[in-house]
Protein backbone atom coordinates (compact mmCIF):
# COMPACT_ATOMS: atom_id res chain seq x y z
CA UNK A 1 0.00 0.00 0.00
CA UNK A 2 1.00 3.81 -0.69
CA UNK A 3 3.01 4.97 1.88
CA UNK A 4 0.52 8.26 2.29
CA UNK A 5 -2.58 5.50 2.59
CA UNK A 6 -4.55 5.86 5.52
CA UNK A 7 -3.54 4.68 8.59
CA UNK A 8 -5.27 1.66 9.64
CA UNK A 9 -8.78 3.37 11.45
CA UNK A 10 -8.61 6.14 9.44
CA UNK A 11 -10.34 4.53 6.07
CA UNK A 12 -14.07 5.37 7.95
CA UNK A 13 -13.13 9.31 8.04
CA UNK A 14 -11.78 8.92 4.09
CA UNK A 15 -14.50 6.92 2.61
CA UNK A 16 -17.32 9.12 4.04
CA UNK A 17 -17.97 11.31 1.68
CA UNK A 18 -18.77 8.27 -0.87
CA UNK A 19 -21.62 6.90 1.36
CA UNK A 20 -24.39 9.33 0.32
CA UNK A 21 -26.50 7.21 -2.49
CA UNK A 22 -28.15 8.70 -5.23
CA UNK A 23 -31.73 8.33 -5.59
CA UNK A 24 -32.18 8.51 -9.50
CA UNK A 25 -29.14 6.56 -9.67
CA UNK A 26 -30.87 4.10 -7.27
CA UNK A 27 -34.24 3.71 -9.36
CA UNK A 28 -32.09 3.60 -12.29
CA UNK A 29 -30.43 0.12 -11.55
CA UNK A 30 -33.15 -1.16 -10.24
CA UNK A 31 -35.13 -0.92 -13.06
CA UNK A 32 -32.15 -1.52 -15.76
CA UNK A 33 -32.31 -4.80 -13.61
CA UNK A 34 -35.04 -6.12 -13.14
CA UNK A 35 -37.10 -5.03 -16.33
CA UNK A 36 -34.56 -7.10 -18.83
CA UNK A 37 -34.86 -10.10 -15.78
CA UNK A 38 -38.65 -10.19 -16.20
CA UNK A 39 -38.33 -10.19 -19.76
CA UNK A 40 -36.30 -12.84 -20.37
CA UNK A 41 -38.45 -14.60 -17.82
CA UNK A 42 -41.63 -13.72 -19.77
CA UNK A 43 -39.46 -15.07 -23.00
CA UNK A 44 -38.31 -18.67 -21.54
CA UNK A 45 -41.98 -19.55 -19.92
CA UNK A 46 -43.15 -18.66 -23.20
CA UNK A 47 -40.09 -20.72 -24.99
CA UNK A 48 -40.65 -23.73 -23.43
CA UNK A 49 -44.42 -23.48 -23.35
CA UNK A 50 -44.01 -24.06 -26.75
CA UNK A 51 -42.01 -26.87 -26.55
CA UNK A 52 -38.58 -25.41 -27.14
CA UNK A 53 -36.88 -25.95 -24.11
CA UNK A 54 -33.61 -25.53 -24.82
CA UNK A 55 -34.03 -21.95 -26.23
CA UNK A 56 -35.54 -21.42 -22.83
CA UNK A 57 -32.43 -23.23 -20.93
CA UNK A 58 -30.11 -20.82 -22.55
CA UNK A 59 -31.98 -17.85 -21.72
CA UNK A 60 -31.79 -19.20 -17.97
CA UNK A 61 -28.37 -17.94 -17.68
CA UNK A 62 -28.41 -14.27 -18.38
CA UNK A 63 -31.94 -14.33 -16.75
CA UNK A 64 -28.85 -16.04 -13.72
CA UNK A 65 -27.02 -13.15 -14.24
CA UNK A 66 -29.53 -10.31 -13.75
CA UNK A 67 -30.99 -12.48 -10.72
CA UNK A 68 -27.50 -12.26 -9.22
CA UNK A 69 -27.38 -8.60 -9.57
CA UNK A 70 -30.74 -8.32 -7.78
CA UNK A 71 -29.62 -9.75 -5.01
CA UNK A 72 -26.50 -7.43 -4.83
CA UNK A 73 -29.51 -4.74 -4.48
CA UNK A 74 -30.76 -6.51 -2.16
CA UNK A 75 -27.52 -6.93 0.07
CA UNK A 76 -26.67 -2.93 -0.59
CA UNK A 77 -30.52 -1.96 0.95
CA UNK A 78 -29.47 -4.31 3.90
CA UNK A 79 -27.09 -1.85 4.69
CA UNK A 80 -28.56 1.18 4.41
CA UNK A 81 -26.76 2.34 1.36
CA UNK A 82 -28.82 2.18 -1.52
CA UNK A 83 -32.15 4.77 -0.41
CA UNK A 84 -31.41 7.12 2.28
CA UNK A 85 -34.48 6.51 4.19
CA UNK A 86 -34.27 3.44 6.18
CA UNK A 87 -37.75 2.12 5.11
CA UNK A 88 -37.16 2.66 1.53
CA UNK A 89 -34.05 0.24 1.92
CA UNK A 90 -36.15 -2.15 4.16
CA UNK A 91 -39.28 -2.88 1.60
CA UNK A 92 -36.76 -2.84 -1.48
CA UNK A 93 -34.99 -5.16 0.00
CA UNK A 94 -38.22 -6.92 1.43
CA UNK A 95 -39.76 -6.96 -2.28
CA UNK A 96 -36.34 -8.31 -3.98
CA UNK A 97 -36.16 -10.72 -1.55
CA UNK A 98 -39.23 -12.59 -3.29
CA UNK A 99 -37.54 -12.96 -6.55
CA UNK A 100 -34.27 -14.25 -4.21
CA UNK A 101 -36.11 -16.60 -1.78
CA UNK A 102 -33.76 -14.25 0.54
CA UNK A 103 -35.96 -13.47 3.72
CA UNK A 104 -34.39 -9.68 3.49
CA UNK A 105 -34.88 -8.92 7.79
CA UNK A 106 -33.03 -12.13 8.82
CA UNK A 107 -30.78 -12.03 5.94
CA UNK A 108 -29.85 -8.75 7.08
CA UNK A 109 -29.04 -9.52 10.65
CA UNK A 110 -26.90 -12.43 10.15
CA UNK A 111 -25.09 -10.57 7.12
CA UNK A 112 -24.52 -7.73 9.75
CA UNK A 113 -22.59 -10.80 12.22
CA UNK A 114 -20.49 -11.65 9.06
CA UNK A 115 -19.30 -7.74 9.00
CA UNK A 116 -18.78 -7.52 12.25
CA UNK A 117 -16.87 -10.99 12.74
CA UNK A 118 -15.31 -11.38 9.34
CA UNK A 119 -11.54 -13.00 9.55
CA UNK A 120 -12.09 -13.33 13.25
CA UNK A 121 -10.92 -17.18 14.22
CA UNK A 122 -12.52 -16.76 17.80
CA UNK A 123 -15.78 -15.56 16.43
CA UNK A 124 -16.61 -17.58 13.27
CA UNK A 125 -20.01 -19.09 12.94
CA UNK A 126 -23.35 -17.02 11.62
CA UNK A 127 -23.29 -15.60 7.97
CA UNK A 128 -20.13 -17.20 6.85
CA UNK A 129 -18.93 -20.23 5.08
CA UNK A 130 -17.71 -22.92 7.90
CA UNK A 131 -13.89 -23.03 8.22
CA UNK A 132 -11.39 -25.05 10.22
CA UNK A 133 -7.44 -24.43 11.35
CA UNK A 134 -5.78 -27.30 11.05
CA UNK A 135 -5.87 -28.25 14.60
CA UNK A 136 -9.36 -27.91 15.06
CA UNK A 137 -9.54 -31.02 11.86
CA UNK A 138 -6.82 -33.04 13.56
CA UNK A 139 -9.07 -33.27 16.80
CA UNK A 140 -12.34 -34.31 14.85
CA UNK A 141 -13.25 -37.92 15.63
CA UNK A 142 -13.00 -39.64 11.99
CA UNK A 143 -16.37 -39.71 11.18
CA UNK A 144 -16.64 -35.56 11.41
CA UNK A 145 -13.78 -35.55 9.55
CA UNK A 146 -15.32 -37.01 6.76
CA UNK A 147 -18.02 -34.87 7.62
CA UNK A 148 -16.24 -31.68 7.42
CA UNK A 149 -14.43 -33.56 3.54
CA UNK A 150 -17.28 -33.84 2.06
CA UNK A 151 -18.91 -29.90 2.85
CA UNK A 152 -15.86 -28.33 1.73
CA UNK A 153 -15.24 -30.78 -1.00
CA UNK A 154 -16.26 -28.32 -4.67
CA UNK A 155 -19.09 -30.53 -5.72
CA UNK A 156 -20.62 -29.55 -2.55
CA UNK A 157 -19.77 -26.52 -2.10
CA UNK A 158 -20.80 -24.61 -5.09
CA UNK A 159 -23.01 -27.98 -6.36
CA UNK A 160 -25.31 -28.90 -3.38
CA UNK A 161 -24.78 -26.56 -1.48
CA UNK A 162 -26.13 -23.39 -3.15
CA UNK A 163 -29.85 -25.33 -3.52
CA UNK A 164 -29.61 -26.20 0.45
CA UNK A 165 -28.71 -22.53 1.49
CA UNK A 166 -31.49 -21.20 -0.48
CA UNK A 167 -34.02 -23.71 -1.15
CA UNK A 168 -33.80 -25.19 2.63
CA UNK A 169 -32.02 -23.11 5.26
CA UNK A 170 -33.69 -19.84 4.49
CA UNK A 171 -36.83 -21.18 5.08
CA UNK A 172 -35.93 -21.21 8.89
CA UNK A 173 -34.29 -18.61 11.09
CA UNK A 174 -31.21 -20.81 11.65
CA UNK A 175 -29.18 -18.60 14.63
CA UNK A 176 -31.94 -16.67 15.70
CA UNK A 177 -34.59 -19.14 16.59
CA UNK A 178 -34.97 -18.07 20.16
CA UNK A 179 -34.90 -14.52 19.45
CA UNK A 180 -38.07 -13.44 19.36
CA UNK A 181 -41.11 -13.34 16.37
CA UNK A 182 -39.20 -10.94 14.10
CA UNK A 183 -36.87 -13.43 12.75
CA UNK A 184 -40.12 -15.77 12.01
CA UNK A 185 -42.21 -12.79 10.79
CA UNK A 186 -39.11 -12.79 8.19
CA UNK A 187 -38.62 -15.74 7.06
CA UNK A 188 -42.07 -17.46 7.40
CA UNK A 189 -43.24 -13.70 4.98
CA UNK A 190 -40.97 -14.77 2.92
CA UNK A 191 -41.36 -17.72 1.91
CA UNK A 192 -45.76 -17.12 2.35
CA UNK A 193 -44.95 -14.44 -0.20
CA UNK A 194 -42.48 -16.35 -2.82
CA UNK A 195 -45.81 -19.28 -2.89
CA UNK A 196 -48.38 -16.55 -3.63
CA UNK A 197 -46.30 -15.30 -6.33
CA UNK A 198 -45.39 -18.91 -8.02
CA UNK A 199 -48.67 -19.72 -7.51
CA UNK A 200 -49.86 -16.50 -10.09
CA UNK A 201 -47.15 -17.18 -12.49
CA UNK A 202 -48.44 -20.75 -12.66
CA UNK A 203 -51.78 -20.14 -13.24
CA UNK A 204 -51.14 -17.39 -15.87
CA UNK A 205 -48.25 -19.49 -17.79
CA UNK A 206 -48.67 -22.78 -16.77
CA UNK A 207 -46.41 -25.04 -14.11
CA UNK A 208 -44.04 -26.33 -16.13
CA UNK A 209 -42.47 -23.86 -17.80
CA UNK A 210 -42.67 -21.59 -14.46
CA UNK A 211 -41.04 -23.83 -12.08
CA UNK A 212 -38.03 -24.98 -14.71
CA UNK A 213 -37.11 -21.68 -15.68
CA UNK A 214 -37.08 -20.47 -12.26
CA UNK A 215 -35.63 -23.02 -10.69
CA UNK A 216 -32.64 -23.48 -12.62
CA UNK A 217 -32.50 -19.29 -12.90
CA UNK A 218 -32.26 -19.91 -8.94
CA UNK A 219 -29.96 -22.74 -8.94
CA UNK A 220 -27.10 -21.21 -11.03
CA UNK A 221 -27.39 -17.73 -9.11
CA UNK A 222 -27.23 -19.42 -6.05
CA UNK A 223 -24.08 -21.11 -7.43
CA UNK A 224 -22.57 -18.04 -8.50
CA UNK A 225 -23.39 -16.01 -5.44
CA UNK A 226 -21.94 -19.05 -2.94
CA UNK A 227 -18.79 -18.95 -5.45
CA UNK A 228 -18.37 -14.94 -5.16
CA UNK A 229 -18.80 -15.26 -1.08
CA UNK A 230 -16.29 -18.07 -0.81
CA UNK A 231 -13.57 -16.14 -2.93
CA UNK A 232 -14.40 -12.55 -1.39
CA UNK A 233 -12.79 -14.85 2.19
CA UNK A 234 -11.22 -18.18 1.29
CA UNK A 235 -8.14 -16.68 -1.36
CA UNK A 236 -4.56 -17.09 -0.97
CA UNK A 237 -3.33 -14.35 0.69
CA UNK A 238 -6.12 -14.09 2.72
CA UNK A 239 -5.39 -12.99 6.58
CA UNK A 240 -7.30 -14.57 9.64
CA UNK A 241 -6.86 -13.30 13.17
CA UNK A 242 -7.21 -13.93 16.76
CA UNK A 243 -9.71 -12.10 19.14
CA UNK A 244 -6.61 -9.91 20.37
CA UNK A 245 -4.83 -9.73 17.49
CA UNK A 246 -8.37 -8.33 14.86
CA UNK A 247 -9.24 -5.43 14.00
CA UNK A 248 -11.28 -4.08 11.65
CA UNK A 249 -9.82 -2.25 8.72
CA UNK A 250 -6.94 -4.98 8.80
CA UNK A 251 -9.66 -7.43 8.75
CA UNK A 252 -11.12 -5.66 5.61
CA UNK A 253 -7.98 -5.34 3.83
CA UNK A 254 -6.49 -8.49 4.29
CA UNK A 255 -9.48 -10.55 4.75
CA UNK A 256 -11.74 -9.33 1.94
CA UNK A 257 -10.24 -9.90 -1.55
CA UNK A 258 -10.06 -7.42 -4.80
CA UNK A 259 -12.14 -9.50 -7.03
CA UNK A 260 -10.70 -8.24 -10.05
CA UNK A 261 -13.52 -9.02 -12.95
CA UNK A 262 -13.81 -8.25 -16.30
CA UNK A 263 -16.19 -5.55 -17.00
CA UNK A 264 -19.21 -7.72 -18.05
CA UNK A 265 -18.63 -9.96 -14.74
CA UNK A 266 -18.08 -6.43 -12.91
CA UNK A 267 -21.58 -5.07 -14.41
CA UNK A 268 -23.39 -8.03 -13.23
CA UNK A 269 -21.90 -8.48 -9.68
CA UNK A 270 -22.78 -4.96 -8.65
CA UNK A 271 -18.84 -4.47 -7.94
CA UNK A 272 -19.13 -6.96 -5.16
CA UNK A 273 -15.73 -7.97 -6.33
CA UNK A 274 -14.56 -4.81 -4.86
CA UNK A 275 -15.10 -6.32 -1.58
CA UNK A 276 -12.19 -4.85 0.75
CA UNK A 277 -13.48 -1.39 0.14
CA UNK A 278 -17.01 -2.40 0.81
CA UNK A 279 -15.95 -3.90 3.68
CA UNK A 280 -13.95 -0.87 5.17
CA UNK A 281 -17.67 1.06 4.50
CA UNK A 282 -20.18 -1.21 4.09
CA UNK A 283 -22.82 2.13 3.39
CA UNK A 284 -21.02 2.73 -0.27
CA UNK A 285 -23.19 2.11 -2.56
CA UNK A 286 -22.22 -0.70 -5.14
CA UNK A 287 -22.00 2.16 -7.87
CA UNK A 288 -19.63 4.43 -6.16
CA UNK A 289 -17.17 1.69 -5.41
CA UNK A 290 -15.07 2.04 -8.49
CA UNK A 291 -14.89 5.70 -7.85
CA UNK A 292 -13.36 4.69 -4.56
CA UNK A 293 -10.37 2.86 -6.61
CA UNK A 294 -9.49 5.57 -9.25
CA UNK A 295 -9.77 8.29 -6.01
CA UNK A 296 -7.48 5.76 -4.17
CA UNK A 297 -4.99 4.33 -5.98
CA UNK A 298 -3.43 2.92 -3.29
CA UNK A 299 -6.32 0.51 -2.95
CA UNK A 300 -6.06 -1.02 -6.24
CA UNK A 301 -3.80 -4.07 -5.81
CA UNK A 302 -4.66 -4.58 -1.88
CA UNK A 303 -5.65 -8.59 -1.98
CA UNK A 304 -5.93 -8.51 -5.46
CA UNK A 305 -7.06 -11.38 -7.15
CA UNK A 306 -7.96 -12.42 -10.59
CA UNK A 307 -10.80 -14.52 -12.28
CA UNK A 308 -8.50 -17.48 -13.75
CA UNK A 309 -6.42 -17.85 -10.43
CA UNK A 310 -9.26 -17.75 -8.50
CA UNK A 311 -10.52 -21.17 -9.43
CA UNK A 312 -7.60 -22.70 -7.33
CA UNK A 313 -8.78 -21.57 -4.44
CA UNK A 314 -11.51 -24.17 -4.37
CA UNK A 315 -8.97 -26.55 -2.74
CA UNK A 316 -8.09 -23.56 0.01
CA UNK A 317 -10.30 -25.85 3.15
CA UNK A 318 -8.38 -24.96 6.40
CA UNK A 319 -6.52 -22.03 8.00
CA UNK A 320 -3.06 -22.92 9.09
CA UNK A 321 -1.84 -21.00 12.48
CA UNK A 322 1.42 -21.65 12.57
CA UNK A 323 2.09 -20.32 8.87
CA UNK A 324 -0.44 -17.81 8.58
CA UNK A 325 -2.42 -18.80 5.61
CA UNK A 326 -5.04 -21.40 3.99
CA UNK A 327 -4.29 -24.52 3.10
CA UNK A 328 -5.36 -27.82 1.39
CA UNK A 329 -6.30 -31.03 2.71
CA UNK A 330 -3.50 -32.32 0.92
CA UNK A 331 -1.36 -29.96 2.47
CA UNK A 332 -1.95 -29.87 5.93
CA UNK A 333 -1.34 -33.62 6.20
CA UNK A 334 1.60 -33.52 4.62
CA UNK A 335 2.54 -30.64 7.63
Amino acid sequence: MAADAPAPGAWSKTLAPYREPKTGRSIFEIVITAVPLLTIWAIAWALLARGWWWAALLLTVPAAGFLVRLFMIQHDCGHGSFFGPRQANDWVGRVIGVFTLTPYDYWRQTHAIHHATSGNLDRRGLGAIGMLTVDEYAALPPLRRLGYRLYRHPLVMFGLGPAYVFFIEQRLPIGLMKQGWRPWASVLGNGLAVLVGLGGLVWLFGAAPVLIVNVITMLLAATIGVWLFYVQHQFEGAVWARNGEWKRDAAALTGSSHYDLPPVLRWFTANIGIHHVHHLSSRIPFYRLTRVLKDHPELREVSRVGLWESFRFARLSLWDEAAGRLVSFREANAG
